[in-house]
């Protein structure tokens, strides 16, 4: 099975990174919201929803803008294969938002890229480098600082919530989202592949639990609810998932990942908004190394893309 090498059309770096903020942004309301909803259905129902309601937003782009197929098999192998680890993390997303908190979620999150970096180099053969080893040192320092609240005791002790530590089993799945989008794209528009993706996502959920759906009491469920589900579904499935992968085409999935680092401050960010509360004083070294983290990998890539040309044409010289 070839692997086509389609570029995207060429857009400004600058242009891809304000991209990134705004998926950054996006995505970190999803903690939010999600722990504001996460008992009002079933996770497995929850998620299910949220893709089904997601892949009909995009209906329409797909049917008017691009020919609406049933893709081949092989096709639909790629997008099944990406879908699996993405079902995965929301489903237990929402299991470990029933007992840990919307911060906690944000900041194990932060591993992501690190963890992403590492399938990069098996399956992308990228190379991890310094600059990715020490901004997964800070990035786990930090996380681990605000998850134990600067209390060095309860490091010591790792005392994990089963929330964190379910949590933490999702984070494994979805770090294998951005490496595996780079991997098995062959070339269609980013919409294309999305709205499948969201497609045999569901597919996979109602493989594995649509027995549950018959026992969920649908005319219970609140408007809240309804809201936050719906909320997620656009700005948080559809749009955060067509930016994050027509990013990584022009960033690569270890940069694109980095952007998790964000989800922290913007987490305290909302629940100062809303809820008034500040962060401790404690906490805000994490913070810092969790930030550093990002700084740490963007201008490690910038170093060796600016290496990378050099000696490519360097290389171009002798062979001329």
């Amino acid at each position: 099975m070839s692997r086509s090498v389609t570029a995207p059309s060429p857009l400004p770096l600058w242009a891809v990174h304000a991209l990134m903020l705004l998926t950054a942004g996006l995505t970190s309301t999803s903690f939010t919201v999600g722990k504001s909803i996460a008992s009002g259905m079933d996770p497995a129902a929850l998620t299910l929803v949220r893709f089904l309601i997601a892949a009909l937003f995009f209906l329409p782009i797909i049917k008017f803008q691009y020919t609406l197929k049933l893709p081949g098999k092989a096709a639909m192998l790629r997008y099944s294969i990406i879908s699996l680890a993405l079902t995965g993390f929301f489903w237990l997303m929402f299991v470990a938002l029933q007992t840990t908190t919307a911060l906690n979620t944000g900041v194990i999150f932060t591993l992501v890229p690190g963890i992403s970096g590492m399938y990069s180099a098996v399956l992308l053969r990228e190379r991890l480098g310094k600059y990715r080893v020490i901004a997964m040192i800070s990035a786990t320092t930090g996380a681990l600082w605000v998850i134990f609240h600067g209390d060095l005791s309860q490091v010591l002790a790792f005392n994990l919530n089963s929330g964190d530590a379910i949590f933490f089993c999702s984070c494994l799945l979805v770090a294998l989202y951005t490496p595996l989008v780079k991997l098995l794209h062959r070339g269609e528009p980013m919409a294309v592949m999305t709205f499948w993706i969201l497609v045999t996502g569901s597919g996979w959920l109602l493989l594995f639990s649509g027995y549950k759906l018959m026992s969920v009491p649908w005319t219970a469920i609140s408007f809240h609810t309804w809201a936050g589900i719906l909320y997620l579904a656009l700005f948080c499935t559809m749009i955060s998932f067509f930016l994050s992968q027509f990013s990584t085409l022009y960033l690569g999935p270890t940069r694109v990942m980095a952007y998790s680092y964000l989800y922290p401050p913007f987490i305290l960010a909302l629940d100062w908004v809303f809820n008034k509360r500040f962060l401790p004083l404690q906490v805000l070294p994490g913070i810092a190394l969790i930030g550093l983290a990002m700084f740490i990998v963007q201008h490690g890539a910038n170093s060796d893309k600016t290496r990378t040309t050099a000696a490519q044409n360097a290389q171009q010289k002798v062979i001329q």
